[in-house]
């Protein structure tokens, strides 16, 4: 009876989280199994979580990067490092997406923000507009698989799942859906002829090389002189800080201080500086430095926007966690989790049978639902069945999040198809037709993640 008021709910056009809450106060009151206050006191104590906290804080730090000018910088790093490459700007989209996923964890944040720039200037440089969109919404998936991810905050919150090891288990995932989309844009230019962009300097690429040297060199000399030498941790990483901001006076670098946000980040937590949530405050304030002291490219009448913004996007995302909490909770005190997992275990007991089975799912799921309201929904169903298989549950998070990634490129709910047909100017069909050649990339890059699991668990299971 749940379901079938729910899906009623859903069906006359109510929003998932009015649905969910919907559903179970009027089964409820049909049943008269609990009292109806239940239901506001379940969802209360459902966003009563310090994890939660770290919500607010991630969409912030996203804004605040979005709106800084940041992306300008990023864009101009990677036209440095692969623009000179066959097909350079559709390349540029890629590394562009994987260095704002660092600091944005939404998907949408990446299209609108990085987006933007990347479609305009792919077609002003011949490029089909269609190839533009193409590529800018694959790359878009990349926002929340390399950390830092809003997905895998409300994944682990509802799983009881680490947090910090869903975020190390993305960074090798993210990169292999990167090199094969970039193994992508190389088929596109060797089939239509498409040259490089710009002329190779090696004074250019030499800066972005060394740009790019810094990131990976910074934290090995923080973590050596940490662990091997015993030094303070805050107190060295303080230091090392002013002398990368006196670095980036001298060599004017264009990237170095924003790509820093998810190795700090990662750094923080993995050393146990910060917990995820008090990195979400360490990356808001990270945001709020460049932005508004060290670039000046924000103004406090853009921060107060910002926020603003943010308050909006973090209430949503709230109220679906809000509702979902009374709805999970009412599918586990009427059976159905129970059922649904003595229905698979029936069916199959092998793993691979029933991760294909979930893959299928949450594709489709994906296609009509937004990613956190689409996870507080399919983790009690999944998880339990999960842990019955031995099934790592970290692993099944990046399963689970990027199948939902995918989701977002398809109608009829797929809001990164709605932004880029809005940023493009196309119809929702021929932006949907552009997205369909990127599917081959993201769709094996699924089968890798979700079959070959060591790829995910090796820098998780590395920094335990």
């Amino acid at each position: 009876m749940l379901k079938i008021i729910f899906l009623f709910f859903m069906s006359g056009g109510l929003p998932v989280a009015i649905a969910m809450a919907g559903a179970s106060l009027v089964y409820i009151l049909f049943t008269g199994v609990t009292p109806p206050f239940a239901v506001f006191h379940r969802m209360i104590s459902g966003i009563d979580s310090f994890p939660l906290l770290a919500v607010p804080f991630f969409i912030l730090a996203g804004n605040l990067m979005n709106n800084a000018g940041i992306t300008t910088r990023i864009y101009n790093y990677a036209l440095a490092l692969v623009g000179w490459m066959k097909g350079g700007l559709g390349h540029v989209n890629v590394v562009g997406s994987v260095i704002f996923a660092g600091m944005s964890g939404t998907a949408i944040a990446d299209a609108a923000g990085l987006g933007t720039i990347e479609i305009k200037a792919m077609v002003e440089h011949g490029y089909d507009k269609e190839f533009a969109v193409g590529v800018t919404a694959a790359s878009a998936t990349l926002g929340p698989i390399i950390p830092p991810s809003l997905p895998f905050v409300i994944y682990g919150m509802m799983a009881n799942v680490s947090i910090g090891a869903l975020f190390m288990a993305g960074i090798l995932p993210g990169l292999l859906m990167a090199f094969l989309m970039m193994v992508t844009v190389a088929y596109f230019a060797h089939k239509n002829g498409w040259g490089g962009d710009v002329k190779f300097s090696w004074a250019r690429f030499g800066k972005a090389i060394t740009e790019t040297l810094v990131v990976i060199v910074w934290p090995l000399l923080m973590w050596g002189l940490v662990t091997k030498l015993g030094l303070p941790a805050q107190e060295t990483v303080f230091a090392g800080l002013l002398a990368l901001f006196v670095a980036d006076k001298f060599f004017k670098f264009q990237a170095v201080l924003p790509i820093m946000t998810p190795v700090l980040l990662i750094g923080g937590m993995s050393t146990g500086i910060f917990t995820p949530t008090e990195g979400a405050i360490a990356a808001c304030v990270w945001a709020m430095v460049l932005g508004l002291a060290w670039y000046k490219t924000l103004s406090w009448k853009m921060f107060v926007k910002v926020c603003l913004d943010t308050v909006e996007t973090t209430s949503t995302v709230l109220f679906i966690v809000a509702a979902a909490s009374i709805f999970g909770w009412m599918l586990t005190a009427t059976g159905v989790t129970s059922a649904l997992s003595s229905w698979v275990l029936g069916f199959t007991k092998e793993p691979w049978v029933f991760l294909l089975l979930a893959n299928a799912l949450m594709l489709f799921v994906g296609c009509f639902l937004e990613p956190t309201a689409a996870i507080t929904i399919l983790v009690p169903l999944l998880v339990p069945i999960c842990q019955q298989l031995g099934i790592d549950l970290v692993h099944f998070g990046l399963v689970m999040v990027l199948n939902l990634m995918i989701g977002l490129l398809h109608p009829p709910m797929g809001l990164v198809l709605f932004v880029l047909a809005r940023v493009a100017k196309l119809s929702v069909e021929r932006t949907t037709m552009a997205i369909l050649p990127w599917l081959v990339p993201l769709l094996g890059s699924l089968a890798i993640i979700t079959y070959i699991p060591s790829l995910v668990l090796w820098l998780p299971n590395l920094m335990k």
